[in-house]
């Protein structure tokens, strides 16, 4: 048998032990053979960080995230005279005037009805039948006096009508 040569063998084999005492390990290499610690303190600040994110994510949505009121629910629950709140519902047929001092009108939900005065002139798309939410106080006399009216609507075009013959860019959208 041929005497192997010390590139055939594992390295942990090429090593020869030379008689007597064992010699000494070699140094580990830094950071071996210790644990790693974890870093509290930032951790700690990062758990702190976010928590303030959240609270202030969460206190600036309050006041932007509003709901609305049905004129069921509204006349349903009397603790909510005298509190500011929005109210929501269709515009009642032959219910608007407009005046002076804004315009009043009747909101429903089908079931209930609800007196409203606006302080302002509605721009836009107001009319009857049209979807509307309103923002303000509900009196003790079961009058809604608002201050902000939006009007609900849906984000189809139509064109303004044209001479008929449906052969306009208007009444086509195509040039």
């Amino acid at each position: 048998m041929e005497p192997s040569r010390p590139a055939d063998r594992p390295v942990s084999e090429q090593v020869e032990s030379a008689p007597g005492p064992a010699a000494p390990a070699s140094p580990a290499a830094p950071g071996a053979g210790r644990r790693r610690r974890t870093p509290w303190r930032l951790v700690v600040v990062a758990v702190v960080a976010l928590g303030a994110v959240g609270v202030l994510a969460g206190a600036g949505l309050q006041g932007n995230l509003v709901y609305y009121k049905t004129t069921s629910e509204l006349v349903a629950d009397p603790g909510l005279t005298g509190e500011r709140l929005r109210l929501g519902g269709l515009v009642m047929a032959s219910s608007v005037s407009r005046g002076p001092d804004g315009v009043r009108f009747t909101l429903t939900d089908g079931v209930q009805e609800v007196r409203v005065v606006n302080s302002e002139q509605p721009r836009g798309v107001f009319q009857e039948g049209q979807g509307a939410l309103v923002e303000g106080v509900l009196g003790a006399d079961g009058v809604f006096r608002s201050d902000l009216l939006l009007v609900k609507h849906d984000n189809t075009y139509r064109a303004p009508d044209g001479d008929g013959d449906g052969n306009s860019q208007a009444e086509t959208g195509r040039p």
